[in-house]
């Protein structure tokens, strides 16, 4: 019988209450590779910057404040990325999820460019659309692979 090996796991967070309330880690790090799970657009205390109004309904009324959220989820992977002595130069793969494809392509490429301090970032980019993301009033999530 063999004996499974344990995979060493270096698990790391920002603080928020979400992180113990659905129980995961902001990002795992195995070996020379860092796992971002999907990043939003919060501020120190948890709060979402750049909420985007909803109606009645609890649907989203205007989506202009994508710019907004995307650079402050950026602004938050690079956070957790710090703390593991990597920047998003270490980056080689994300993913970007969105609420609405029109008002992300508008923008994607301007954030992006500036978060990564490059007018082509050699990172693989995979930009989707999905129907709602975790909080109401969120527009965007990023998750993210870097190398170290």
């Amino acid at each position: 019988m063999e004996t499974q090996l344990a995979i060493k796991k270096e698990a790391k967070g920002l603080g928020m209450p979400w992180e113990s309330d659905y129980g995961y880690a902001q990002a795992v790090k195995v070996g020379d590779t860092i796992y971002l799970s999907g990043q939003l657009s919060h501020d120190d205390q948890g709060n979402l910057v750049g909420e985007a109004p909803l109606d009645n309904q609890g649907q989203i009324t205007d989506y202009s404040n994508m710019e907004v959220q995307m650079r402050q989820t950026y602004a938050n992977a690079k956070k957790l990325l710090e703390q593991y002595g990597a920047t998003l130069d270490n980056v080689v793969e994300e993913v970007i999820y969105v609420v609405d494809m029109d008002a992300a392509f508008a923008v994607a490429g301007k954030v992006r460019k500036e978060a990564y301090g490059t007018e082509k970032p050699e990172v693989a980019s995979t930009l989707l659309v999905t129907p709602r993301l975790a909080f109401p009033p969120q527009l965007v999530e990023i998750k993210l692979i870097a190398k170290v």
